[in-house]
């Protein structure tokens, strides 16, 4: 059976990240959630006083892209990959909204995403690969055998949302989340560099009435109708 890339893109809170990791898992796939890898840069950023959601000195933080080492490591408790910063794990502290406030400028920026792009790619040169993101179908690997590309309803997308964010003990309103949601969604639209657009031959997916284990029946299926895998 030969392996495939998978490309999964999309707005935020749509459910891509837990469809591919529960496509990564069911085809032993190895998993990569770029928009944590951006993240970690944000959080790097907002800690070392370079970046806040009002101001980013863009020529300090591009000369610290060399100090950075982002990877996954598999957490056996929680059967996931968590995202380590200079060999700390900040799988929490990416989360919050403090760094949902600064990823989509920081994302925008040209520089950081030419070191992210580099990285991505090189997970990947050997496929057997599921990652998500907003530009991966589009940039990173658009050659991938299967791109999807995935959409929710805001007010379903804003419900995820809290639910991920009170599950890890991060407080929010609904409006701060909605109103994060709109400002990334504008951002990842309209940046010049790679801005989240659907991939001419991406799959779209509306979530909003599919639980997590009907999304990923759905997407395990079209791979089978497809003869994706097959030799």
């Amino acid at each position: 059976m030969k392996k495939i890339t998978i490309a999964i893109d999309g707005y935020s809170a749509t459910g891509k990240s837990t469809l591919a990791k529960g496509l990564a898992k069911k085809l032993n796939y190895i998993y990569v959630d770029s928009g944590a890898m951006y993240r970690a840069i944000a959080l790097y950023a907002i800690r070392n006083n370079i970046a806040s959601k009002d101001k980013i000195d863009i020529p300090k933080l591009i000369q610290s892209l060399k100090n950075l080492d982002i990877q996954f490591k598999f957490n056996p408790v929680t059967y996931s990959s968590e995202t380590y910063l200079n060999g700390e794990n900040v799988e929490k502290e990416i989360r919050t909204p403090l760094v949902s406030d600064v990823v989509s400028k920081i994302s925008s920026i040209k520089e950081v995403r030419e070191f992210l792009a580099e990285k991505q790619r090189e997970y990947g040169k050997n496929k057997g690969i599921v990652m998500d993101g907003r530009d991966i179908g589009t940039n990173i690997f658009p050659d991938a055998e299967l791109k999807l590309f995935v959409i929710t309803d805001l007010d379903v997308r804003v419900k995820r949302r809290l639910d991920e964010l009170h599950s890890k003990g991060i407080y929010a309103t609904e409006d701060e989340v909605k109103k994060n949601l709109l400002e990334r969604d504008y951002l990842d639209i309209h940046r010049k560099e790679n801005p989240l657009i659907q991939a001419k031959d991406a799959i779209l997916l509306d979530t909003t009435d599919l639980d997590r284990d009907q999304q990923l029946e759905y997407v395990l299926k079209l791979i089978n109708d497809l003869k994706l895998l097959k030799d």
